[in-house]
């Protein structure tokens, strides 16, 4: 079990969101960061923490994704190789970002095509950088009494259900998983435990959660409800993010 620290990065500046407010026009901010993304990636550098996420939150094709692309790229100068990406990432443009330094490419919304899952997408992807390089962010929101995987930045909510058996069809054409439980995302109160328990159910490739985090007493219960499988990430709750929760603390997992 381990710690995968985050860079969310919001019209050019790293910020951390409710994840659940979201949309073209506006989020709901719960810090803006004086510092830029080079901070934070050397910060987890110097702290041996591989495998973070830096993660657009802009829309593809906007002025503003473009000025958070920039930003996000001063992050793998940074710590090359340490770092993963994800936001508006498809099979043409990925290997972009991994030559400027990104370890592994973080996809959702590509991976859909009219609202089902694409595998001609999926191998598209996987022929144009090596299912090595890919991660899947199956990031999922509770409707009823199952979790169902969204696309478009968390707003839209597709008929793929997020469950152990998603993730064993899926695990051809990844390295890892990327699982937002999107409810309590930057919400710090507490982790989405129904989530984790399905997650834990699956065997294969490497999982982490994402999601409401809030101190060491959740990281603690993810740890016995998954057994220690399952990778996590702490945002809002962080003291280098405004919370309360000092990051020296959470870094030792690692």
């Amino acid at each position: 079990m381990k710690f995968r620290p985050c860079i969310d990065i919001h019209n050019g500046k790293v910020k951390q969101i409710v994840g659940s407010s979201l949309t073209d026009e506006s989020a709901k901010e719960n810090f803006i960061s004086d510092k830029d993304s080079s901070y934070f990636a050397s910060l987890y550098k110097e702290n041996g923490l591989y495998g973070g996420h830096v993660i657009i939150l802009n829309k593809a094709g906007t002025k503003e994704y473009e000025a958070s692309k920039e930003e996000a790229i001063k992050a793998f100068k940074a710590f090359p190789d340490g770092l993963q990406v994800g936001g508006g990432i498809n099979d043409n443009n990925a290997s972009e970002f991994l030559k400027a330094g990104a370890s592994h490419v973080i996809v959702t919304s590509f991976l859909f095509e009219d609202g089902k899952l694409s595998k001609k997408r999926m191998k598209s992807l996987k022929d144009a950088v090596s299912k090595e390089k890919i991660v899947f962010d199956l990031s999922c929101k509770k409707v009823e009494d199952k979790y169902f995987v969204t696309t478009d930045r968390w707003q839209t909510v597709t008929g793929t259900e997020m469950n152990a058996d998603t993730l064993k069809k899926l695990e051809e054409y990844c390295d890892e998983y990327l699982i937002h439980a999107v409810d309590v995302e930057g919400k710090c109160n507490g982790p989405e435990t129904d989530i984790i328990k399905e997650l834990s159910k699956y065997e294969g490739n490497k999982v982490t959660y994402a999601g409401g985090i809030r101190s060491i007493e959740d990281v603690e219960a993810i740890k016995e409800a998954s057994d220690g499988k399952i990778d996590f990430t702490i945002g809002s709750a962080l003291d280098i993010f405004g919370g309360n929760l000092k990051f020296e603390d959470v870094a030792v997992y690692n």
